[in-house]
């Protein structure tokens, strides 16, 4: 029996983000939606400097209404902290539908696999 090692864990990690990168870019919740736990949530502030947010499905509904295909959007996995089953990441997001994000992500290993439990995030202004 061999240990899983600490990259093994970090490339499972980057798989499971780059789903979420994939699907916004591409404005399609169904690429995002297998790294996220079906109990998932996700909170930003809004415009008036009030929290907004709630289950995961609200990122889904935005990215299939909202959002348009971003070939020239680009992403960066700008950190992953990991411990035992529990790990939390950020990804900054340029020009994804005219946007802006820097993104925080709360995952863990539930049943040998990684799954995004929690997305905070914050919009950046436009320039």
């Amino acid at each position: 029996m061999s240990n899983t090692t600490y990259v093994q864990e970090y490339n499972a990690i980057v798989e499971v983000l780059n789903k979420y990168n994939a699907g916004g870019a591409r404005a399609d919740s169904n690429i995002m939606k297998p790294a996220f736990n079906e109990q998932a949530t996700i909170f930003g502030v809004d415009a008036d400097n009030k929290l907004t947010g709630g289950p995961i499905q609200g990122l889904f509904d935005t990215i299939d209404s909202v959002f348009r295909p971003s070939p020239e959007s680009s992403a960066a996995i700008v950190r992953i902290d990991i411990v035992g089953t529990a790990a939390s990441a950020r990804i900054d997001t340029d020009n994804i539908s005219g946007f802006n994000f820097t993104d925080f992500f709360n995952l863990l290993k539930v049943q040998g696999k990684w799954t995004v439990v929690s997305k905070i995030y914050h919009t950046h202004p436009s320039a």
